[in-house]
């Protein structure tokens, strides 16, 4: 019976135990997820599906136009008549100079500027979800870096409090290690805080619905680490921001076309068919044919102002086109400086925390010799702190600035791929 209670609160403990533990995530299965239910990807999906439906909507008018109806009526005055018919009519278009043309043509490159702004959705998509895992990552090694300094303040206070009472030391620094130590403690509980923020800020950039603890594994090591410096003037003409400012640019040159076709007469053919009677089911047929022509006389400056407002859309689309182009070539150059600047940072960093350690080792040695004084030694033991936490700053740094290099190329989450 023991053996068995034993066997059943195991069971217990190991259920609690994994259903808390925290899920380990990669960067490939950040991606996989963000591709798959990250909201702006789907938005910017189904903006893609309404514009392919509008262009089919605007080609429908090649295409006749049939209706089909069915009456019934009753009139009574002294009499009862009733009245029945049902029939089809139809009409098609024949030339509306050219109109409808320009709309496909405008409307394909509609959907040729939703699918660049979903390259362009994806791109900003993947930024944020790299420097979402980037600074979760961060977090996790600095919960390390402030544990393994609360341990060194731990040891130092123990130091310090056997001097102190064998009067070798002064109050002094006995307070002053444990002020650091109590420092200690409270980045401990700050980095746990700030944890469990970077945790909830990569599930939102990878689409779930809901918060649980996770981590992430991977290495402070940038992969696009290009030093030759780009063609800028190459690359920013594959940003597909700037594609879809062509796209609408484009889409805007065959609207002045559309709207300077409403000058032209409409010419459409109808016909119809039908029976009508007394009774059900009527037996009198009626068909008829016609041939429409409508031309616009006069509308009060109507079309002639359609037709300003459309050449202005046209300017001002090519005009962002053409300020944006500058814009993103800035943009990829600063970019690009701002990643070397970070991986040179990373290697200044390293000798300097290299340096930290190397002098922390002296110093240590040196005061449990009493050949340093306190205040001197605290000064080496506290640049090896910052030189931990500058270094894991600049390879943080340098893996963002790599993402936003990424970005700003314009590179989509199949990136990777």
């Amino acid at each position: 019976m023991k053996i068995f209670t034993g066997i059943i609160l195991f069971l217990l403990w190991f259920s609690v135990y994994t259903g808390l533990a925290e899920e380990t995530l990669t960067w490939d299965g950040c991606l996989y997820e963000a591709k798959k239910n990250h909201p702006d990807l789907i938005s910017a999906e189904e903006k893609i599906k309404q514009e392919e439906a509008a262009k089919t909507i605007t080609g429908s008018v090649f295409y006749p136009q049939l209706d089909a109806s069915a009456d019934w009526s009753r009139t009574k005055t002294t009499t009862q008549k009733d009245s029945y018919s049902y029939g089809v009519t139809g009409t098609q278009l024949i030339y509306n100079g050219s109109k409808t043309v320009n709309d496909l043509k405008a409307a394909s490159e509609t959907i040729k500027a939703s699918q660049y702004n979903y390259k362009f959705t994806s791109s900003e998509v993947r930024y944020r979800l790299r420097s979402a895992f980037i600074n979760l990552l961060k977090a996790q090694e600095l919960l390390n870096i402030t544990q393994d300094i609360a341990k060194i303040r731990r040891d130092n206070l123990i130091l310090i409090t056997l001097r102190y009472e064998a009067g070798i030391e002064h109050k002094g620094a006995l307070l002053t290690a444990e002020a650091n130590l109590t420092q200690a403690e409270f980045e401990i509980t700050q980095a746990k805080r700030e944890l469990e923020v970077y945790q909830r800020g990569l599930l939102k950039e990878m689409g779930r619905l809901e918060f649980s603890p996770v981590q992430v594994k991977g290495v402070f090591k940038v992969r696009d680490s290009a030093r030759k410096k780009p063609d800028f003037e190459t690359l920013v003409k594959n940003n597909p921001l700037l594609g879809k400012l062509n796209a609408e640019t484009n889409a805007a040159s065959f609207g002045i076309k559309s709207k300077e076709a409403d000058f032209f007469p409409k010419i459409s053919v109808s016909s119809g068919a039908d029976r009508t009677g007394a009774h059900f089911p009527p037996d009198q047929d009626q068909w008829d044919i016609g041939l429409g022509l409508s031309i616009p006389i006069f509308e009060g400056g109507l079309r002639t102002a359609e037709v300003k407002k459309a050449k202005a859309s046209y300017n001002q689309a090519h005009s962002d086109e053409r300020s944006q182009k500058d814009s993103l070539t800035l943009a990829l150059e600063q970019a690009w400086a701002d990643f070397q600047n970070a991986i040179d940072t990373v290697d200044v960093q390293k000798k300097f925390l290299k340096a930290a350690e190397e002098r922390a080792k002296i110093a240590e040695g040196q005061y449990s010799l009493g050949l340093i004084q306190f205040d001197n030694w605290t000064i080496i033991e506290d640049s090896l702190v910052q030189a931990k936490k500058t270094f894991l700053n600049a390879e943080a740094n340098a893996m963002l600035a790599e993402a936003g290099w990424i970005e700003a190329k314009g590179e989509t989450l199949e990136y990777e791929d």
